[in-house]
């Protein structure tokens, strides 16, 4: 008589025979590889955090002033908005900018109109004299996926410009393509350079001229009227469109004789003063990596250049689009790009992205491989010929669920899905293996295939299902982590959860089939032979000879059990000696790193310049370097890290970036972050030497932060909290491995006022704001139009402003004549004026509306962590003293909440992410512990027999830590990852073992032969799915960033085999001894 089946081995039966099953198999890799063909890559995550500047500007007013009169306000407006997390700000003279940070998650559209509401319904609180606001949303797509650097050793940067400018239009119509920004050079611009004298001369004013200027650049519709049956459309007035137009201007007429704009100035068509500088040159990797370049080219020295960095839209595929806009290119070359103007690719997110994603599949293939070859020494060839039916299709359906559920093949993702490698073959071995098990019985020998494999799911399929349910729960409290992190960790619980319920449909539907066809099935016996066990292998019976004595002596078993636990705890006391250390993310290999400059306030753009080729200069020795560019006086292309630090709106003339690029990770030995250690040193002895702060930025593998280490210091005035922070700074400067010591602060910096004697001024028909205005556009210059030059891809400004040496000093500006209205003659600026010298006003920052004043500084060195440098610096900052006499409060996790009545700081930066993450994560572990409680509590209706499934979890700790330790990683996110994921791997296995006694006791065994005999037979399934997890992640240890998840799953199997196979049945055997004794 058959036996009857449950759930399991019915819905086997649905298609282990069936004609349909080939036909799903078909269909799946089908839809696999739609998926893995269309699923957009991309470098970043799309990561959903609305971030909105708002720029307003109060001409002529101080710092003070802007803080209190529009910051203030503005703040507690936009703190009212539900949804926003964090709100900066920065007042400085004339200007101020505030940073709208919503919570992570929260919808962009409905944000940025939820701000825009507010602001238009309080627009009457706008105090008089204040322009603006300027508001612009920022995204993760407003990041440059591809930057072209134009080059040359024959034009200048205006002429290179005027190049890239026309390829830009050109690229800007390629689908896809967002947002192109051009870096370098200036753009073309007629200049008005006005001579004092001539104008003085000729009676003329300033205000004349420019007024002539902007009335004869302009065009208007004059309406119609009707010739016949035809509309005549009427147009009048001109447009300047060439030097020409302007220097033949009719600017005023003294005694009927008409004053020409040439008799009073010098009119340019050039472009106007440089504010920057961009630079390529090439370091020693460039003769192997850029063979395009030829050498007479990479050897001379810096050359004029100009960046056009390209955004994408959002969700579309990196690679598609960087391979459109080089097939463009190769056209544009042909066509458009003179022959001495080169273009080299400074970055390519998408060719990264094929990397990452090449690095992927790679791994998958080599564990898929791996994980054949070892069913193929453990089982035989058939069975591996199975796997490689099964395996294939539940790699690609979670291809399809990754793409179903809309996301983009990025970093974060590609880490997904080679977390869930190791589990997208265990459902399919536990099925294989015991169905091999069935098949090798006597008494299954000469019987129906598919009955067999029925009856051999339906034995282990409850507690399968139930073991996937626990995977699920165990790493779905992983998508509820907060902050700027969750984005990042979300991919891994939703990839792992649709790998484990679609490994065990594969397992349950294509596995059966495939081994009923592959497999070869015995001859049928006769006679006792039918009841005769299949024989154990050596591995079996050398763990018979352990676990039996551990089962039956009582002195023995509780010497395992204490042992384990104080090996454990052993492991846990590796943190607290810090022989293994904790770090939110190690460094990942990039090809890539920035020099970040700044030289005190009021540097010229000369001595940046020199100062930055010097570093440039030393870089170019740096073997692993490809090429450089420079770029002085604005900001490079940016990227994740530099949109959340707002790098992109550096701007001056004593700020400039280095971007590095390296060879390629696979042809160079040392890693991007030990090479990034390397020249630090002597980069910032160099920087030092001119009185310049140069920092090391390098990609984060996480979500960007404001720096690794940031001090918020916090008080009731600023005077007290710049001294505050001047103790503080001393502090870090003795930390050891505290590197990059920076503020917020600027540098003293001289300016001069010009006060204006209103009673004399007045006499002489002229206002304050007339003299101030004639100021500003002599020496700083005004555009007062637009030439129309049809042929022009950029606009063409119209200038006004005096000859650089006419406002070259104090004396020359004073000397400057204005026409007096009232006695018809020009009057020197000194006599209605007197300089006076001052400080300009030092920027003012908020944050949550509180004044705050910043220190920054990275990690390096022994201490890559900012956790142990904080610690040292929580006892000496304890030690301060505070202007007041009291001490400095310490906040670690929370912006204070008065800052009124004392002075206070505050740490973050990464501090603030690896505090978030850890304590999501450990109350993650904490969830899942629960939920898997109450699944077993209901599957077993005990409260007792979850507990002994449970006890061994922390078993994995005594291979987790020592594995770091001995590898001399961090114990970062990913191995907190791979940690709570391998709870739930145990849990699994527990309750396959678990399942199986109880059975075995309901079929008349005492509980000892129950627990000895499933510990043996369970052993060869469980030590295969281990091993295929383990293959699974052994892949990944080279990897930077997976590399810690890769030593938790390796190192914690590796203990799980060695501890958790003996300490679960030996701790069940004992409860349940408790159990019988007590009732």
């Amino acid at each position: 008589m058959e036996q009857e089946l449950n759930f399991s081995g019915r819905f086997v039966g649905k298609f282990v025979n069936s004609k349909l099953t080939p036909l799903l198999v078909i269909t799946s890799l089908l839809i696999g590889y739609f998926a893995l063909t269309i699923i957009p890559r991309e470098e970043e995550p799309q990561i959903i955090v609305p971030m909105v500047d708002i720029f307003v500007g109060m001409p002529g007013a101080s710092a003070d002033q802007v803080e209190n009169r529009v910051v203030r306000p503005l703040e507690k407006l936009v703190w009212e908005i539900p949804g926003v997390e964090y709100v900066y700000s920065t007042s400085s003279e004339e200007q101020a900018m505030v940073i709208v940070r919503f919570r992570v998650g929260e919808d962009l559209e409905r944000s940025l109109v939820k701000l825009s509401e507010k602001l238009e319904h309080h627009k009457d609180r706008i105090p008089p004299g204040v322009v603006g606001p300027v508001v612009k949303n920022r995204t993760i797509d407003d990041v440059p996926f591809l930057a072209l650097t134009f080059w040359s050793r024959q034009y200048d940067h205006e002429a290179i410009r005027r190049v890239a400018a026309e390829v830009s239009q050109h690229l800007k119509a390629i689908p896809d393509v967002s947002v192109t920004t051009l870096t370098g050079g200036m753009p073309r611009a007629v200049v008005v350079h006005v001579d004092p004298g001539r104008l003085a001369g000729h009676g003329v004013s300033l205000f004349e001229l420019t007024s002539a200027l902007q009335a004869a650049n302009r065009k208007f519709s004059a309406g119609s009227f009707d010739r016949g049956d035809a509309l005549v459309t009427l147009e009048a007035g001109s447009f300047l469109s060439t030097r020409e137009d302007v220097e033949n201007l009719v600017v005023a007429v003294r005694g009927q004789r008409p004053i020409r704009l040439l008799d009073v100035a010098t009119v340019t068509d050039s472009t106007d003063e440089p504010d920057n500088y961009v630079f390529i040159d090439f370091g020693p990797a460039a003769a192997t990596e850029l063979p395009e370049v030829p050498a007479a080219l990479r050897e001379g020295g810096p050359a004029a250049a100009v960046t056009l960095s390209i955004a994408k839209r959002q969700g579309t595929n990196a690679i598609f689009v960087g391979d459109v806009i080089r097939e463009k290119l190769a056209i544009l070359r042909q066509t458009l790009i003179p022959e001495g103007v080169h273009i080299q690719v400074t970055r390519d997110y998408g060719k990264t992205a094929q990397e990452k994603a090449d690095d992927l599949f790679t791994s998958m293939g080599q564990a898929v491989a791996l994980v054949m070859i070892i069913l193929f020494m453990t089982l035989s060839l058939r069975v591996a010929l199975v796997s490689s039916v099964s395996i294939p299709v539940t790699l690609a359906l979670v291809m399809f669920s990754f793409y179903a559920a809309g996301y983009t093949l990025n970093r974060i993702t590609l880490f997904a899905m080679i977390f869930s490698i190791g589990l997208l073959t265990d459902d399919a071995v536990v099925v294989l293996e015991n169905m091999i098990r069935h098949i090798a019985m006597p008494r299954n020998r000469g019987r129906d295939p598919g009955r067999i494999a029925q009856e051999a799911v339906a034995e282990i399929g409850d507690p399968t299902i139930l073991a996937n349910i626990a995977i699920v729960l165990a790493v779905m409290p992983m998508a509820f982590v907060r902050g700027m992190m969750g984005p990042y960790m979300e991919p891994i619980p939703i990839g792992t959860a649709a790998a484990a319920m679609l490994s065990l449909l594969v397992a349950y539907v294509v596995t059966p089939w495939a081994a009923i066809r592959f497999v070869k099935f015995p001859e049928p016996v006769e006679g006792s032979k039918l009841d005769e066990p299949p024989p154990e292998t050596v591995f079996e019976r050398f763990y018979r000879r352990i676990i039996t004595p551990l089962v039956m002596r009582p002195m023995l078993r509780w010497g395992f059990i204490i042992g384990a636990w104080l090996i454990v705890l052993g492991a846990i006391l590796l943190v607290p000696l810090q022989i293994v250390k904790v770090k939110i993310l190690p460094f990942d290999n990039k090809s890539e790193f920035q020099v970040v400059l700044d030289l005190p306030e009021g540097t010229t753009l000369e001595r940046t310049a020199a100062v930055t080729r010097e570093i440039a200069e030393y870089l170019k020795t740096v073997p692993e370097v490809t090429d450089l560019e420079m770029y002085v006086g604005t900001a490079g292309p940016f990227n994740f890290n530099g949109l959340v630090r707002h790098w992109f709106l550096r701007r001056g003339s004593n700020v400039a970036d280095i971007q590095v690029n390296l060879a390629p990770k696979g042809k160079r030995t040392a890693k991007s972050h030990d090479i990034a250690l390397r020249v630090r040193g002597p980069i910032q002895e160099i920087a030092r030497r001119s009185g310049a702060n140069a920092k090391i930025a390098e990609v984060p593998p996480g979500p960007p932060v404001l720096q690794t280490l940031v001090i918020e210091v916090y008080g009731p005035n600023e005077e007290g909290r710049q001294q505050v922070a001047r103790q503080i700074r001393t502090l870090l400067e003795q930390t050891p491995g505290v590197v990059d010591i920076d503020t917020y602060t600027e540098d003293d910096q001289r300016q001069i006022f010009f006060e204006v004697d209103q009673p004399k001024a007045a006499r002489l028909g002229l206002s304050p704001e007339q003299i101030a205005q004639a100021i500003r556009m002599l020496v700083a210059g005004a555009q007062v139009g637009l030439m129309h030059m049809p042929v022009e891809r950029e606009d063409v400004a119209l200038l006004v402003r005096l000859p650089k040496p006419d406002r070259s000093s104090l004396e020359s500006i004073l000397a400057l004549r204005l026409a007096s209205p009232t006695s018809g003659r020009t009057i020197p600026l000194g006599e209605v004026v007197t300089p006076r010298e001052k400080l300009r006003d030092k920027s003012r920052y908020h944050k949550n509306l509180q004044p705050v004043v910043y220190l920054t500084a990275d990690v390096a060195g022994a201490e890559e962590s900012p956790v142990y440098p904080i610690l040292k610096l929580v006892k000496t900052i304890g030690e301060l003293r505070a202007p007041d006499g009291g001490s400095i409060t310490q906040w670690h996790t929370q912006v204070p909440l008065e800052t009124v009545s004392g002075y206070s700081m505050k740490f973050d930066g990464e501090w603030q992410i690896t505090y978030e993450v850890f304590r999501d994560l450990g109350l993650a572990f904490a969830a899942v512990m629960v939920l898997i409680y109450f699944l077993m509590v209901g599957w077993y209706q005990d409260f007792i027999t979850p507990i002994g499934i449970m006890l061994p979890v922390p078993f994995s700790l005594a291979g987790v830590l020592p594995g770091h330790a001995l590898l001399g990683a961090f114990f970062t996110a990913t191995s907190m990852i791979g940690f709570i994921a391998g709870a739930g791997i145990i849990v699994r296995n527990s309750l396959l073992l678990i399942d199986f006694i109880i059975e075995l006791r309901q079929r008349g065994l005492t509980l000892e032969k129950a627990v000895i005999e499933a510990a043996v037979i369970r052993l060869r399934p469980m030590v295969l799915t281990s091993l295929s997890t383990l293959i699974g992640a052994t892949v990944m240890l080279t990897d930077p960033i997976f590399q810690g998840l890769a030593i938790a799953i390796v190192f914690g199997e590796i203990a799980s085999t060695c501890l958790t196979r003996i300490a679960v049945p030996v701790i069940f055997y004992q409860v349940e001894k408790w159990r019988a004794k007590e009732g």
